[in-house]
Parts: structure tokens; C-alpha cells; sequence
């Protein structure tokens, strides 16, 4: 079973590709290994999957193009280049889309990146879905859906109507779309609303990376809305086994779904949307000062009011997830934290670490 992933140079993308090539599973990656941040972490991430597919004789082949490129984007489903040449690694009928312009604060200084990448991109992926006839897609959405509601935990049930920026506006986008290719061709497609995912090899502009930079150079962080902020952390070991468990289990109609009285968390297609979270919030000061102990330095903080676009509060209601495929995350943040911090004092004072 070839799985195609996009976004396979990203955060999440290499973790899950790393997985299914230890389990034996060929990948074909596609990502565009874009400058939005540092491009020799990706190349890092890449060269470390080129390992794990050498050690385990298991197939792993990138396609460096964009989302918005429909012509690269059809022939990697076919399992080949643009130009026709065969990868020998087999035709994917699953796929996992991870790919987007990432960023909730980015969004608002560089729209069109959002629109091209996040609407027109996705748009390929569906359409490249019902003509390929996939057997399971599965794609990132975000908990930034949840936009101005503040009832906590945010369920699917709840009202995703309010998007506070252009990134959460194209996420709740992409879940229209992907329902309604379920409905009219029948393709299983689940969508999986993230919660501040976190972890080795993170991503530079996340509060994790940030904060560990910042404190090692002795340099202040910044803490907006005063630090008055809780996030449902989600470790990205948690992140990677729940995906891979969504990924074998391809939803079914909602038998006597209710037309009248819909429910937003179920559907008469072949769909489910799920929050992935840790279902338990965490005090923006209480994650300083879990990275403040691993590190065993005390932080410099400078207080700042609210960004545009930012929400005080995120919560995970992970009920209907851990249900479905009997799996709860278990990475306390401690640990994880300190997973992190061994991992970028060894990443970024290594000079055995080949980034070319």
C-alpha cells in the first residue's frame, strides 16, 4: 500500500512519512520546500527519511513541486514525475494532505499565499481524488475553525461559523469542499482539526521553538495577551499513532442521518471531521515553565497585548476521535517538552548533521 503525503519536508508530513516507512509502508512526498521558514530544517527532515528508507529498504521518493501545479500534482497520484518517468514505487490509493501555507498571524500580511496554496491547492487534491479514485483521503484542518467561540472544549458539534482569520477561513473551506466530493462521488474523507501540535523537528515560528531559542541566547520572549493564554498541546508521537490509526479506518454514511436536525460532527457520506487533541489545556505561563525546567533556565518575559487573529483559548473535545479508533494521546507536557529541548540542543550544536 503506497500512501502519498503531502507536506512531507513539514513538521507533521516527516513524522508521519518516518512512521509509514518503518512500518514498511512506501511514501511519495510531494511538498514545494517553500522559504516560509528555514528551508535547511526541511532538507533535514528529508535527509533523515532517505536514511530510514535506505535502513529499512523501504521505497521513499519526493516530488518537489506546488499544490497549485494540477498537471505535477496528477502524476503524482499516477506515481510518477511530471515528465512521465515511473517512481517503481507503486500507484497510492490512500492519501494524506498536509501540505498548506501554514500560519495563523501570516495570513493577515500574506493573503494570497493562503488563497493559492490552501484553496486553489486543495481544490487539486479533491478533484485529483475523484479521478484517481482514492480509497481514503485524509487532510489537515485546524482547530483555529473554532474562530470566536469561547465554549470550551470545542466540539464538532459546535457552530465553526466565525473564523477570526483568512487561515481558519480556508481550513473551514477545505471541509466544505472535501464534504461535498464525498457526497457526490463517494469518496471516504476524513478531516482532522489540530491542536497546537509540538515535538522534535518542530516548526520555527511555533511557541515551543521560539521560547527554546530565545531563552538559550538569553533573549526575551514574548508573551501576548500577557501570557493569559491556554492551548491543548498535542505531543507529535500522539499525533502521528492517532493519523495512522484514522488512516485504516476510511469512514461509512451515518446510517438514519437526520436532514432535519443535522449534526455538524456526522454526515450521509462518507465523511467524518474529528478534533485531534490532547484534551487537556495548558496555561501558556505552566508551558514556560516546563521549558524553563528542561532547560534549567529561568526565562526573561516581555508582556504584550493580543495579536490580530489570535484566540485566548483553545480546547480539545476528543470523544468521538478516541472512539473511533481507541486511542488516546498519553505524552504528558513535561516529557514532551523535554523531548523537544534534547532534541534542538543536539540538532543545532551537531555538526555531524548533514543539512545539504
Amino acid at each position: 500500500m503506497t500512501v502519498l503525503v503531502t507536506g512531507a519536508a513539514g513538521f507533521i508530513g516527516f513524522h508521519i512519512s518516518r512512521r509509514l516507512l518503518n512500518d514498511g509502508i512506501p511514501v511519495i512526498g510531494y511538498d514545494n520546500i517553500n522559504d516560509y521558514y528555514d528551508v535547511n530544517l526541511k532538507k533535514a527532515r528529508l535527509n533523515e527519511l532517505k536514511k530510514i528508507s535506505k535502513i529499512n529498504n523501504t521505497k521513499f521518493s519526493l516530488i518537489k513541486n506546488d499544490l497549485e501545479n494540477n498537471e505535477a500534482l496528477n502524476m503524482a497520484f499516477q506515481g510518477k514525475l511530471l515528465n512521465g518517468d515511473n517512481l517503481n514505487i507503486g500507484i497510492p490509493k490512500k492519501v494524506i494532505h498536509l501540505a498548506a501555507q501554514a500560519g495563523v498571524r501570516y495570513s493577515i500580511e500574506n493573503p494570497n499565499a493562503y488563497i493559492q496554496s490552501n484553496i486553489v491547492g486543495f481544490g487539486n487534491i479533491l478533484e485529483n481524488s475523484r479521478k484517481h479514485r482514492i480509497e481514503h483521503l485524509v487532510y489537515a484542518s485546524s482547530s483555529s475553525v473554532y474562530g470566536g467561540n469561547t465554549n470550551v472544549p470545542f466540539s464538532e458539534k459546535h457552530c465553526v461559523d466565525h473564523p477570526v482569520s483568512l487561515y481558519a477561513a480556508t481550513k473551514k473551506s477545505n471541509e466544505l469542499m472535501a464534504h461535498s466530493y464525498s457526497h457526490l462521488y463517494k469518496i471516504p474523507m476524513t478531516g482532522l482539526r489540530f491542536f497546537t501540535v509540538y515535538g522534535p523537528f518542530g516548526r520555527p515560528d511555533m511557541a515551543l521553538f521560539i521560547f527554546t531559542k530565545a531563552i538559550l541566547e538569553n533573549k526575551p520572549i514574548n508573551l501576548f495577551n500577557n501570557g493569559n493564554m491556554i492551548r491543548d498541546f498535542t505531543y507529535i508521537d500522539d499525533i502521528v499513532e492517532s493519523v495512522i490509526r484514522v488512516l485504516k479506518k476510511p469512514p461509512k454514511s451515518t446510517i438514519g442521518f437526520d436532514t432535519k436536525n443535522p449534526d455538524p460532527s456526522k454526515s450521509w457520506a462518507p465523511y467524518n471531521v474529528f478534533n485531534i487533541g490532547n484534551s487537556s489545556p495548558t496555561p501558556l505561563l505552566e508551558y514556560v515553565q516546563a521549558i524553563e525546567k528542561s532547560l534549567n533556565k529561568i526565562s526573561q518575559r516581555k508582556l504584550l497585548p493580543m495579536q490580530p487573529g489570535d484566540v485566548e483559548q483553545t480546547a480539545s473535545d476528543c470523544k468521538s476521535l478516541e472512539k473511533w479508533i481507541n486511542f488516546q494521546p498519553k505524552t504528558s507536557i513535561q516529557d514532551g517538552v523535554d523531548n523537544f529541548t534534547k532534541w534542538y540542543v543536539d540538532f543545532y550544536n551537531c555538526s555531524q548533521i548533514n543539512i545539504s
